[in-house]
């Protein structure tokens, strides 16, 4: 019984949510509130007219409140399982970022931050189009640095021996 109550509310919820967003719903809005402008004059636009629309629109607006959450619940799930079976199905690809969504603000934070590094990175290489994965980014910025440190290192000893052999 409980499962076909809850896909009798999940097709009610589903066809509230195409209807709502269609343009008949729109024109049907409209056409409600022209009539009720209409009506003002008739009704000398009295408090309870005025209280007619306000009920309606608030009640209205609770309700789609609601069912706009779990309209965009339901894109938000479709969208990261889609986005999970690309990065599972690319062998290079990190599956550390399958189900990023559960982690932590302070988490994401961190994540936004290394990201942001690797594309310093990248506008200082001069291969601007080539990718990387998060692994292979790191490891070849930290063998760049090594090779910068290695020939500094080097540098400085090449001088040194010019400045032995001149002694």
């Amino acid at each position: 019984m409980k499962r076909r109550q809850r896909n009798f509310f999940e097709r009610l919820a589903n066809s509230a949510t195409h209807f709502t967003g269609s343009s008949t719903a729109f024109i049907i809005a409209g056409f409600i509130v022209v009539i009720w402008g209409i009506l003002g004059p008739i009704f000398d636009y009295s408090e309870t007219w005025q209280l007619v629309i306000n009920t309606g629109t608030t009640i209205v607006t609770f309700l789609m409140v609601f069912l706009i959450q779990k309209s965009q619940n339901k894109d938000s799930k479709a969208i990261h399982l889609k986005l999970n079976e690309l990065l599972a199905s690319i062998p290079r690809a990190s599956n550390r970022m399958v189900d990023i969504e559960d982690l932590s603000e302070e988490e994401l934070d961190r994540l936004h931050n290394f990201y942001f590094k690797i594309a310093e990175l990248a506008k200082k290489s001069e291969h601007l189009k080539k990718t990387h994965t998060n692994e292979s980014a790191l490891k070849s910025h930290i063998e760049k640095l090594g090779t910068l440190e290695g020939s500094k290192h080097k540098s400085t000893n090449d001088n040194n021996k010019e400045s032995n052999s001149r002694k």
